[in-house]
């Protein structure tokens, strides 16, 4: 059994967006993705389908020219290879789901 949790012993970094590994399960990677308000996460695509859901805040989540206000306890799902960016509107804490075979070097490089 593991145990994790997205909202204690946060760090946020002053320059992007803090990205750090949760849990690695048998069949996902649970990552926690802590904005700064204003911090962006540009344009980038997943070679897997991922689930992002708001644990804390408010981010606009961008697919093409779409553009949707995520808030506290809202979450998406993604196809492999669709393109997407997440602005932080406030402060914010992001739960990221990654397929096992998805690794955190390829996020944290976002």
């Amino acid at each position: 059994m593991n145990i994790g949790s997205f909202l204690k012993d946060i760090k946020f970094n002053e320059i992007k967006p803090a990205v750090s590994l949760v849990l690695d399960t048998d069949f996902s990677k649970e990552i926690r993705v802590a904005f700064k308000k204003g911090q962006t996460m540009e344009d980038h695509q997943a070679p897997f389908a991922i689930i992002v859901q708001v644990l804390k805040g408010s981010i606009d989540f961008g697919v093409g020219e779409e553009v949707k206000e995520m808030t506290t306890g809202d979450i998406i799902s993604l196809k492999p290879q669709v393109v997407h960016n997440l602005t932080a509107t406030e402060e914010s804490v992001v739960r990221l789901s990654l397929s096992k075979l998805d690794t955190l070097k390829r996020v944290k490089s976002v």
